[in-house]
């Protein structure tokens, strides 16, 4: 969804009105502003307000899907990928804190 807001630049391109608009962009709750033009389709993003967005981002927490795995009978794993291991430092018979805050999160806590 984009709302319009009100801005007047020329295009470099073809040198029409370009419109400034507010971008929705996923994972983010601000929006950044992009000048668009409607006469060849070229359009560059405001440097602050894109800048914002990138930085809201980057500290957004890592979210990796994964699957839950049967270990044995009675007993469920998952397996972290290569990427989480080396990022936090695991080693195997390393003891993690496990806590169960609600039905749909599990928070693992690393401690030394």
């Amino acid at each position: 969804m984009l709302k319009e807001i009100e801005v007047i630049m020329k295009c470099p391109k073809c040198d029409k009105q370009m419109k400034a608009v507010k971008v929705i962009v996923h994972g983010a709750k601000q929006k950044a502003i992009s000048y668009q033009c409607s006469g060849c389709d070229y359009f560059a993003f405001e440097q602050l307000s894109a800048g914002k967005v990138l930085k809201e981002l980057q500290d957004t927490p890592l979210k990796i899907k994964q699957r839950v795995v049967k270990l044995s009978q009675d007993r469920l794993g998952i397996y972290f990928n290569s990427h989480v291991v080396r990022s936090l430092d695991l080693k195997k018979g390393e003891e993690l804190y496990v806590s169960v805050p609600d039905r749909k999160h599990i928070i693992l806590e690393l401690r030394g």
